[in-house]
């Protein structure tokens, strides 16, 4: 480390952390980062992500500057392009145009700069060919979606690159090592934070502090006070570390609340997940594959359109719909055309499943569920499918339902084939979209609109960027965008300062 070179404290040590650290390393800061969990479990919901990163490309030339592809795949596959209009268009449209403009032009402008400016450092991506692609014909597969990039070995894969990163340029990971307060000095500067360490409190000086530990999601007192009732309920699908500690230090200081606060990132995810997320299984007890099937409740019946979208911009809200349900879950059903195409999230051992060859065998299994209500339910659904419409997978067919009171319409096809399987699910709460206020330079705000000198946020810290749902991918790509960000902000704040 230079003689001399003012430091900075980034709280945290997942992706955003990551990015914050590196990116202030190269501003030529002292850099440590403080980790509340024990390093077997750190990394934030990073870890626990599957590693999709929705940056901007306009073909596949771009995507090769952060992939490795070879000539086969350029040629054989149709990766389209993701233009920073279709991003935005994306963004408006999910959020309900609710972004904040100024913080959205950010991420999108910067998605595929950091992507491969996170390529450099050492992070190999691949093209997310299980999750995000269809075959169109033979060995050709289309991607769909706008997303076609995710990190080698998913976020396991992502965090544990940015921490060779990180060591390669003497960045010091502390764990075990949460930190319970900013210290602000009589200039209203930040100046460093307190932490518990070895069961003593102690003050960690700095010349600037960037938070970047997440939200409120593994709080179920934050999460049914903010969210509302029943989602103290909700299970966590990724780190139990993330309690909104960072949030409330950061309010405490006058930060200004910013954002969707009532709102969160929710999926379908096993009924009898655990609590919290498990690493050896990681993103796998979440169950995506509703749009080639349908869900039904308690009561027997589909309770919203399981096509309405890709799956990309309608998973993220369908758990707050399955939370809303009679006993807070549901039960997706698929028959013998749809089973051998369905995710590898469907074959892990640890899943709620039940089959059998007839629908009245099944709907009898389903546990919870009101069985002959569940038939008729099926069997409407199966005479209002326009079978006139040619069902494609890679597109938004149009094939739909007429008719019922909730229609299907896109992907919609009988439920007639068997054997015929269903998978029971409830929420699964992925991280709060409630944040602070920050800058477009990553500083954060207080009340008032002026900057808090020292004092820099990324990744779920950061407010105003998701409403009401999320086209997947972003809260990757906006973590690494803002916490690059934050952390060179913070590197040409510390140059600036009068020594402490």
């Amino acid at each position: 480390m230079a003689s001399g070179a003012r430091k900075v404290v980034v709280v945290g040590a997942g992706n955003a952390a990551s990015c914050a650290a590196l990116s202030a390393r190269e501003a030529g800061a002292e850099v440590v980062m403080l980790e509340s969990a024990p390093q077997e479990d750190c990394g934030g919901n990073s870890r626990y992500a599957a590693g999709s990163m929705r940056i901007t490309f306009d073909g596949v030339d771009d995507l090769a500057q952060v992939i490795d592809l070879t000539d086969e795949e350029k040629s054989l596959h149709d990766f389209g392009r993701y233009t920073r209009e279709s991003y935005f268009e994306d963004m408006a449209r999910i959020t309900q145009y609710q972004s904040d403009p100024e913080l959205c032009e950010v991420l999108i402008s910067n998605s595929f700069d950091t992507a491969r400016w996170l390529s450099g450092k050492g992070v190999r991506f691949q093209a997310s060919y299980g999750n995000q692609s269809h075959p169109i014909d033979g060995k050709r597969r289309k991607f769909w979606g706008g997303l076609a990039v995710e990190a080698w070995g998913g976020g396991p894969g992502l965090v544990e690159a940015e921490h060779k990163a990180c060591a390669r340029e003497g960045i010091e990971i502390r764990y075990d090592t949460p930190v319970t307060a900013l210290v602000i000095d009589d200039d209203g500067a930040v100046t460093g934070v307190k932490v518990r360490s070895n069961g003593r409190v102690e003050v960690v000086a700095a010349d600037a502090v960037v938070l970047a530990c997440g939200g409120f999601e593994s709080s179920a007192e934050m999460r049914a006070r903010y969210l509302g009732p029943g989602w103290d309920l909700a299970k966590v699908r990724g780190t139990r570390y993330n309690t909104g500690a960072g949030l409330q230090m950061a309010l405490a200081a006058g930060a200004m609340p910013y954002g969707h606060w009532s709102g969160c990132h929710a999926v379908g995810w096993d009924q009898n997940a655990p609590p919290f997320g498990d690493l050896a299984v990681g993103d796998q007890y979440q169950k995506h594959g509703y749009p080639w099937g349908i869900m039904v409740n308690a009561n027997g019946r589909r309770f919203l359109d399981e096509g309405a979208d890709f799956r990309n911009f309608t998973y993220a809200r369908y758990g707050r719909r399955i939370l809303e349900q009679p006993g807070m879950f549901a039960w997706q059903i698929f028959d013998n055309k749809v089973i051998p195409t369905l995710r590898s999230e469907y074959r892990i051992k640890q899943v709620t499943k039940v089959r059998a060859d007839t629908l009245e065998a099944l709907v009898a299994k389903l546990e919870g569920v009101d069985a002959k209500a569940c038939l008729d339910e099926i069997l409407a659904y199966n005479r209002a499918v326009r079978t006139d419409i040619p069902l494609n997978m890679a597109v938004r067919d149009g094939r739909r339902t007429e008719g019922l009171p909730v229609d299907k319409t896109n992907w919609a096809d009988t439920i007639d084939q068997p054997p015929f399987e269903a998978y029971a699910v409830t929420c699964g709460i992925t991280f709060s979209f409630g944040g602070v206020k920050v800058s477009t330079s990553a500083e954060v705000e207080d009340t008032t609109g002026h900057a808090i000198p020292g004092l820099f946020a990324a990744g779920e810290m950061v407010g105003g960027i998701f409403f009401h749902n999320y086209p997947g991918g972003t809260g990757l790509a906006s973590g690494a965008v803002f916490g690059r960000i934050a952390g060179a902000s913070a590197g040409r704040y510390v140059q600036c300062v009068s020594p402490r």
